[in-house]
Order: C-alpha cells, then structure tokens, then sequence
C-alpha cells in the first residue's frame, strides 16, 4: 500500500478509528456501569430499592448474564457477517442494549422489567461486540505496521470506559438510587449509539472511498433462511419469556449455573473432538489443537477466578472492607475501577518489559507468559485469603480496602500477561481453515469462566464469615495445581507447536 493511499486522519491512523474507539468506549461505559451494580442491587433489601435475593442466587445470576453474553457473540457474529452486514448488527445491537438499560431502569415498577433488561443487552451485546472489533481491522491493510498500534487506541478507549462506569454509577446509585445508576449506564448507551451513527458511519463511507475496502454497510442475504430461523428463534425465546414472567415456568438461577457449566464443557470437548478427528486436520494441525485444549482448559480456571470481581470481590468491599474516608463512605462499585485503571497504566510497562527481554535474547516464551498469568491470579487470591483471615481475628469484621487494591493488583498483572498472549496464541496456532470456529471456541473458555465465577462468588455472606479464608484458599489451590501442570507440560506442548512457534 502506498503511502500516498494512507489515511492518517487521526494521529496518523485511519480516520474512523477515533468514533470506532468512542462507540466501543461509551458501550463498554454502559456494561461495566451495570456489571458493578448488579449482585448489589439484587441482594439489597426491598426497603433499600433491590431485589433482596439471596446471595447465591444473585451471585449466580451475574454470572449467568456474562457466560451468555460471551456466547451469544457466536451466532451475533454469523448474522453479522452472513445477513445483517457489520453496520445494520452494530446499529441492531446498540439500539437492544439501549432498550435493556432502559428497561433495567424501569424495574421499578416490576423485576420482571429487569431480568428482561439483562436479556436485551445479552442479544445487543452479541450483535455489538464483535461488529466494532471487525471494523478496526478493516481500516488497515494486511501488512499495514500501524494495526497493532491502532488496536492498542481502540483497546484503551474500552478500558477508559471501562475505568469511568462504576465510579459515575456507583456514586450515583449510592446518592440517588440504583435505578438512576443504571440509568447513567442507559444514557453512555445512547451516546455510543448516537457516535456511531453521526460520526463513525459517515468517517467509515467516506474511508471506503478514499482508500478502497470491501464494503460492510450493505445488507447481506447470503441465504434467507437465515432471516427465518432467527425469527423463529426470537419467537420462542419471547414465549419462554413470557411464560416465566407470568410464573408459569419457575427458574432457580443456582440450577441453571450448574446445568450451564455441564452443557458448554460438554458442547466445547464434543466440538474439539469433531474437529479433531473430521475436520481434515493435517498431524501437526492436530498437535496445535491438543496444545489448545490444554491451555483452554488451564484458562477456564484462571478466568472463573478472574471473574470473580462483580461478586466475591464486590461482596468483600461491601461487607468486610473499610471504606470510611474523612467520614465520607466511599461507594463499593468504585473498587470494579481499580482492575481497569491498573491496565491503563500496567500495560505499557509489561509490554515495554517484554520488548526489553526480548532485546537481550531473554524472551519469554507465549506459554511460560500463560502460566505467569495463572501464577500472579494465585497471588492475588492469596492475598484475599490472608484480608479474610484478619476479617476473622479483626473485632471490627473489616479491613483496610489496600488489600483489595493489592489483590488487583496481581490479578491484573496476571490478567496482562495471560489474555493478549493467549489471543495473539490462538490465532497463531489455530488450523487456518477453522481459524475463526477456534477462537470462538477459545472465547466459550470466558463464557465457562464466568459461569463458574457466579456459581462460587456469594459464598461471600456475612453469616458465613468462617468459610471466607477456605472460599478464596481454594481458588490459589486450583491456580497453583494449573500451574505446576502447564509447568511440567510447557516442553512437550512447545514440541507439539508447528517449528516456527517453536522458541
């Protein structure tokens, strides 16, 4: 590509990335605004304005509603690239979203309003996120150095979101409600959306035209039964909605948690067999999908103890953490910040760091990076296992909020040093015709996770005080068991690798 066809409109990338990273940054705002909010709000009394659910049942719930939205980015992505075109899936999903802010604000009336909300922004969501993902790869050639660069702005503004969203929302909620605390998540919401339709549309076409890519704006029908069988699923998902919202089906959030994780492992090893033995693999192509397994297995663990941030993390800041400062409480969903402001200034230094190693011959290799990751996430649940044990011995039942500073901490390092690497892995080692059913597969591994994560985290209860330091013991046991496993399998997977992994 010449230099003279470059786009360098904004700081010298391609002009649609600055409303691409302000969408994504205002949606991102709206999820991590809810997603601090939630096992709060449903666990507060009734005289409070919640739910008063219990803790399991709340804690379960969070994570039903992240597993889903990670999967729902399989069937989002394949009406977005086989019907809907990425533009009409990302204006469908942000207008879904919307609406479930809006009706998680109006569960005033009724909860029945805000289990519906979760539901429209799981479907928005899964049009949504893997839309705006798509279109910053589609500013850059195949060869174009500035792509990594301009993921890195695009990854940053969701962090920022990400970063701003609990501490807007929680003050809110604390000083005026919970429902006008999700509401400011609506509102970031509406400003995604207006961004993308007033700014990034028109940048997008007006970059097609300059530069020349194929187009995404276009309505796809590469089959009509596609439109069918969506409708048709869309009805049913209605009437089984309508059915428990007039109490003829009774769900139990903790069962569905449970049947959950039973069904998507079984779903993801019944999967990794067909492609293992039908999908025409050549030998080495095999041994990649064995060294994928391992880590993908090794990841479930290390995120359904990283998700535990919505729940036994924010159950602990709320109990157990002293947040009295000159007199003033400080909310608990402010604490959901400090994961995001620590990638914000982490990251440059651990990649600075191993760019360095790099430099002196010392590079760490992709899986000893992975197995760092599970490392610094069982450091950081140690750390909440010792914060637990002076909750015990602590006449006052609370602790300094510098151990939960401190357990982000490492849990973000961890966090670091395992999700870039382990994407950057996959699509280096995923068989080239399947590539994008392996890393959709990949991201089931945070769909499990997160599951898991809901179904441990409201373990976290005041009357059940003694059991916190075995709750938190046990996630650095099972960190520390994955990691002495991938310890002793690192040679023989990097054996496994194609030789030009191989270092």
């Amino acid at each position: 590509m010449h230099k003279t066809h470059l786009d360098t409109s904004f700081i010298g990338h391609p002009k649609p990335l600055f409303g691409l990273t302000f969408t994504e940054l205002w949606e991102r705002f709206s999820f991590y605004g809810i997603r601090s909010l939630l096992v709060l709000f449903m666990i507060a009394t009734l005289n409070e304005g919640g739910l008063e659910l219990d803790r399991q049942s709340a804690s379960a719930i969070v994570g039903i509603f992240a597993g889903t939205l990670y999967l729902a980015t399989l069937p989002g992505g394949y009406l977005a690239d086989n019907w809907l075109g990425q533009k009409n899936a990302t204006l469908i999903g942000a207008l879904l979203i919307a609406l479930g802010h809006l009706s998680i604000a109006l569960s005033v009336f009724s909860p029945f309003m805000f289990f519906l909300g979760l539901i429209f922004i799981v479907l928005g969501t899964g049009l949504f996120k893997t839309c705006s993902s798509v279109m910053v790869g589609l500013l850059y050639k195949q060869k174009d150095k500035r792509k990594d660069s301009g993921f890195t702005i695009f990854y940053m503004g969701i962090n920022i979101g990400a970063f701003i969203a609990p501490l807007i929302c929680g003050l809110v909620a604390k000083e005026y409600g919970w429902h006008l605390g999700f509401g400011v998540g609506g509102i970031g919401m509406l400003i995604s959306l207006m961004i993308f339709y007033f700014k990034t549309i028109p940048d997008f076409k007006e970059f097609e035209a300059k530069v020349g890519i194929d187009s995404t704006w276009a309505k796809h029908a590469q089959s009509k039964n596609i439109a069918l069988y969506t409708f048709i699923a869309l009805a049913l998902l209605s009437v089984f909605i309508l059915l428990c919202g007039i109490g003829i089906i009774e769900l139990n959030a903790v069962n569905i948690s449970k049947n959950m994780i039973v069904i998507i492992s079984g779903a993801a090893l019944l999967y990794f067999g067909y492609l293992f033995f039908f999908a025409g693999l050549t030998p080495n192509e095999r041994k990649n999908l064995i060294v994928f397994l391992v880590l993908f297995i090794t990841a479930t663990f290390f995120w359904s103890t990283f998700e535990q941030q919505p729940t036994s993390f924010n159950l602990f800041a709320q109990d157990y953490t002293d947040r009295i400062i000159f007199g003033w409480e400080i909310p608990t969903a402010w604490f959901q910040s400090i994961n995001s402001l620590f990638i914000i200034t982490l990251a440059p230094i651990m990649s600075a760091i191993w760019i360095g190693l790099s430099k002196k011959n010392r590079e760490v290799s992709s899986i000893a990076k992975f197995n760092l990751g599970i490392i610094f996430a069982a450091i950081s649940f140690a750390i909440m296992m010792l914060a637990s044990y002076f909750v015990l011995n602590n006449g006052s039942m609370q602790v300094s909020p510098l151990w939960l500073i401190a357990s982000y901490f490492f849990l973000t390092i961890g966090e670091l040093a395992l999700s870039p690497i382990s994407l950057s892995l996959m699509t280096s080692i995923a068989p080239k015709m399947i590539r994008g059913q392996v890393m959709g597969l990949w991201f089931i591994s945070l769909s499990l996770g997160n599951v898991v994560a809901g179904l441990v985290g409201g373990e976290v209860e005041a009357d059940k005080l003694e059991s916190l330091p075995n709750l938190f013991g046990n996630a650095v046991y099972v960190l520390l068991i994955m990691a002495i496993i991938l310890f002793f399998l690192k040679n023989p997977l990097k054996r496994m690798l194609n030789t030009e992994l191989e270092k």
